[in-house]
């Protein structure tokens, strides 16, 4: 009988063992994922800290500006201004005219208004904010000059625009289709953004 007892503690030890010797390998691979996890994310901010952000804008009014001067200080990147070398006079944007200037160039797919100040050492930076006022639900065709002018192989370039009311989702994909061999990240309005809402956006595409 003491044998029999002796032997059914021996294996309710030998079980009791195995059951604590389960849940500390499944401890120690939680904490290694964990660990592993957080390297991971380490590595992931260290390198983006380290990749050179500009931040381009056309804009026609001052909203879309005002919005490029904040997304430059919350990326610590540098800013630059996409500018007509004719600039648009209050006329040549009234939408209501459909001889207007501005009517015109987005009624020609192929209008490329001329820019000046050309920006020198594009090759320098690795993610590019491209920033427009919505046209006729789209893109200004300034933005194609600007798309064009310069190679982005290898950059990650991300649009953001301001709007009176359309969204941005058509100059995304527009943009997406004319140069489908840039790597785009999904564009954002940011009417009225405020500077901690540009934070956790920025963050999101890191």
């Amino acid at each position: 009988m003491n044998i029999k007892l002796k032997i059914i503690e021996e294996t309710f030890s030998d079980i009791k063992l195995k059951t604590n010797m389960k849940k500390i390998i499944m401890m120690m691979a939680a904490l290694l994922t964990i660990s592993q996890s957080a390297c991971s994310q380490a590595n992931k901010t260290k390198e983006n800290k380290d990749m050179k952000v500009l931040v381009a804008y056309f804009s026609a009014s001052g909203m879309t500006k005002g919005v490029a001067q904040q997304l430059a200080e919350v990326t610590g990147g540098t800013l630059h201004e996409i500018k007509p070398e004719q600039p648009y006079t209050d006329a040549d944007l009234d939408w209501h005219d459909k001889q207007s200037r501005s009517s015109v160039e987005m009624q020609d797919k192929t209008s490329r208004p001329t820019i000046t100040g050309k920006f020198k050492n594009m090759q320098d930076y690795d993610i590019v904010y491209v920033g427009f006022p919505i046209w006729w639900y789209t893109c200004p065709t300034i933005i194609n000059t600007f798309m064009e002018a310069y190679d982005f192989q290898g950059k990650t370039v991300i649009p953001f625009a301001t709007s009176g009311g359309s969204s941005i989702k058509k100059a995304c994909e527009d943009l997406k289709a004319t140069y489908p061999n840039i790597n785009w990240k999904d564009g954002k309005l940011l009417n009225r953004a405020s500077k901690d809402d540009l934070k956790k956006w920025v963050e999101s595409n890191l």
